[in-house]
């Protein structure tokens, strides 16, 4: 089962997508967003790469503050995925997000990436991190096999 994870941003989104046995996490592209408030060009792509790796279930970052209230973000990332929702018909699972976009920034930064290039990268690497911790989670839960099954 394919699964796609998705960093959700106000000017990007970041996306990846698991290998077809659910174990790892690959970059596939940034979305960059014309505004914040026209979504309808975003889920069409995330539609066409959802049914073009045919992902069975998406994986959307949850950005709560630190404190585990939910703020403007957070509210705004919980809308997005009604709207991914009912455009590809898919479950949308929210996933903490907190700190993935300071390890993706620190992970650039250690392989040497200027601060001006790590903006490109950032955002496909959080989507990364994002699917990556939710895979671990499935597979140490035992509940992949689960899926399966």
């Amino acid at each position: 089962m394919r699964i796609l994870g998705l960093d959700f941003g106000s000017k990007t989104v970041g996306v990846a997508v698991s290998d077809p046995l659910g174990l790892t996490a690959q970059g596939v592209e940034i979305i960059r967003r014309k505004s914040e408030s026209k979504q309808r060009q975003t889920l069409a792509r995330i539609a066409e790469l959802a049914e073009q790796y045919q992902a069975e279930k998406i994986v959307l970052g949850f950005p709560k503050n630190m404190n585990n209230t939910l703020g403007e973000r957070a509210q705004k990332s919980l809308e997005f995925a009604e709207a991914l929702k009912r455009r590809t018909g898919l479950d949308v699972v929210m996933w903490d997000e907190r700190l993935t976009t300071v390890e993706a920034n620190r992970t650039l930064m250690e392989e040497g990436i200027r601060r001006e290039n790590r903006r490109e990268h950032v955002d496909e690497l959080a989507a990364i991190f994002i699917l990556q911790g939710y895979l671990d989670y499935l597979r140490n839960t035992g509940e992949a096999a689960q899926d399966d099954a």
